[in-house]
């Protein structure tokens, strides 16, 4: 039996990559915002239906450099229920994160539970669109107004998402894309910040080149983040396939959804009509299924089917973070509850049917043996 895992590396085929390879080796440019890097920033800016992006060598480098460009101090609220990148970066930057809780029904940072945990201190807020399902923009950006914060979203999950409006990358003062292995577009490691105007992008490649405006002139207290020339030439490959790549992920998806509908204590938690990528498919594990989640959990690894528990433990049950008051669990019930129930199934586009289709048996075959047991 082979093993299924959560989610699998997108490799376009090889004799495609070669001549990117090819050219790359002849020129002699390998990074410092090679002709490639500036060929990949203005695809993805079409692709995307965006004005302004940045390419960084990792989504955690953009976020830390997302946070630095806008100035930001003191606190920033944030999610519990995500990647620890979210929230180091902000402590990365000597800043405060303050945990609010979540929405149950999109497991995205809730504004009224925001607007309770604002104080004297809070400058930004830092949400993240979970599973590429976008967050309330409009009530956040009504907080953002009110009490003069900024918004940098963490949209590692939103690659291609659209709302009414269009990408749903437009919306704050900065968002921030990661094309790691793992995710729906992908350039091996990397990442991006979508900037509103032409003035945010050139501070922002300041800052992701040590702070160089030219060769002898360093004007702010830079990084390393730049994306080399390998890792874009992958990411302009990637792009020609993407499309495929979604729609196999969709045609997934819609398995799931209709092999998954009728067990009792299972519920699909993106519902079937969202616009999404699919980057991930989510399952909670509800006291009416006979296994408990970790059960379930470990039954399918035992049967080489690599579920994650995406997000678990939350951010705030690590030891850096724990001691904070916003961290309590009373705090944090909704996101908790959460956490204790989430299976990620597994979804790429290289997955076959017959898996999904084993991934969905099992799950059925678990809950049907168990209550014959129980009765």
């Amino acid at each position: 039996m082979k093993p299924v895992y959560v989610t699998q590396p997108v490799l376009p085929p090889l004799e495609e990559f070669l001549p990117y390879l090819e050219d790359i080796w002849k020129r002699r440019v390998l990074t410092n915002g090679g002709p490639v890097h500036k060929d990949l920033e203005q695809a993805l800016c079409d692709y995307l239906g965006v004005q302004h992006l940045s390419l960084f060598s990792n989504g955690t480098l953009a976020l830390v450099t997302a946070l630095q460009a806008l100035r930001v101090s003191g606190e920033v609220i944030t999610t519990p229920y995500s990647f620890v990148a979210t929230s180091h970066a902000i402590m990365w930057n000597g800043l405060k994160p303050v945990f609010a809780d979540v929405d149950p029904g999109t497991f995205n940072l809730s504004p009224k539970h925001i607007e309770a945990a604002i104080t004297s201190q809070t400058t930004a807020i830092l949400p993240v669109h979970c599973y590429g399902r976008p967050c309330d923009v409009e009530g956040i950006q009504e907080l953002a107004d009110q009490y003069n914060l900024r918004v940098i979203y963490d949209a590692a999950h939103a690659f291609g998402v659209k709302d009414a409006g269009g990408s749903v990358l437009r919306h704050g003062d900065l968002s921030v894309l990661s094309f790691h292995a793992t995710k729906v577009f992908s350039t091996l490691e990397g990442g991006a910040i979508i900037c509103p105007d032409a003035k945010t992008k050139q501070r922002i490649d300041y800052l992701k080149n040590f702070g160089f405006a030219n060769e002898t002139t360093v004007v702010a207290t830079g990084i390393n983040g730049k994306m080399n020339e390998i890792q874009a030439a992958f990411g302009m490959l990637s792009l020609k396939h993407i499309d495929a790549a979604l729609a196999r992920r969709q045609s997934i998806a819609t398995m799931y959804f209709e092999g998954l509908a009728l067990v009792p204590g299972i519920t699909c938690a993106l519902p079937p009509d969202l616009q999404s990528n699919y980057g991930y498919f989510p399952i909670l594990v509800d006291d009416t299924y006979p296994l408990e989640r970790d059960a379930l959990y470990q039954l399918m690894r035992d049967r080489q089917i690599f579920g994650r528990r995406y997000f678990y433990p939350l951010i705030s049950d690590f030891p850096m973070y724990r001691t904070m008051p916003s961290a309590a669990a009373e705090n944090l019930p909704v996101a908790r509850s959460i956490s204790q129930r989430v299976i990620c199934l597994p979804i790429y586009p290289a997955l076959e049917d017959e898996d999904v289709q084993r991934t969905i048996a099992l799950i059925h075959d678990a809950s049907a043996a168990h209550q014959k047991v129980a009765a």
